[in-house]
């Protein structure tokens, strides 16, 4: 895995997260418009039925476990690829990294902050990667694609 794709797996867990957070949302919005259904009798040997309530709970707790396993598998990630940004040699380099892909920044605020034009950023950006990689050569289990 090359630097690029490495340092943006974060990126990409974080967007997988605030997704299941949307659907979390819409399924507790779901859950509090549905009725429970008190005259359904339980006949014995019949057709167990679930209700829509029911379902939407079940579905609620599933999702909230799957996030919560994400956030820790985020946490981690977040704390292995800050680890590697801290072996770039250069203090510059470093600081386009940790903006770019561990606060999620845009190009331009990243411009913005360093006070370089953006041809600048994006050839110290480029030689950044290429300080990555060589870390990385040297770390191959740190290089696994995440779940």
């Amino acid at each position: 895995m090359e630097a690029k794709e490495y340092l943006s797996q974060a990126l990409w867990l974080n967007r997988v997260i605030n997704n299941k957070l949307e659907q979390k949302e819409e399924i507790e919005a779901l859950a509090k418009r549905t009725t429970v259904d008190f005259t359904q009798e339980k006949v014995s040997g019949g057709k167990v039925t679930i209700s829509s309530m029911e379902d939407a709970t079940v579905r609620l707790i599933d999702l909230s476990n799957e996030i919560n396993d994400d956030i820790d598998e985020y946490v981690d990630l977040k704390k292995e690829i800050t680890g590697t940004i801290k072996q770039v040699k250069d203090i510059r380099y470093r600081l386009i990294l940790k903006m770019r892909y561990i606060t999620g920044k845009e190009w331009e605020d990243i411009v913005t902050a360093m006070g370089y034009d953006r041809s600048t950023v994006f050839r110290n950006h480029k030689k950044a990667l290429k300080e990555v990689d060589e870390v990385l050569k040297m770390r191959p289990n740190a290089t696994r694609q995440r779940g």
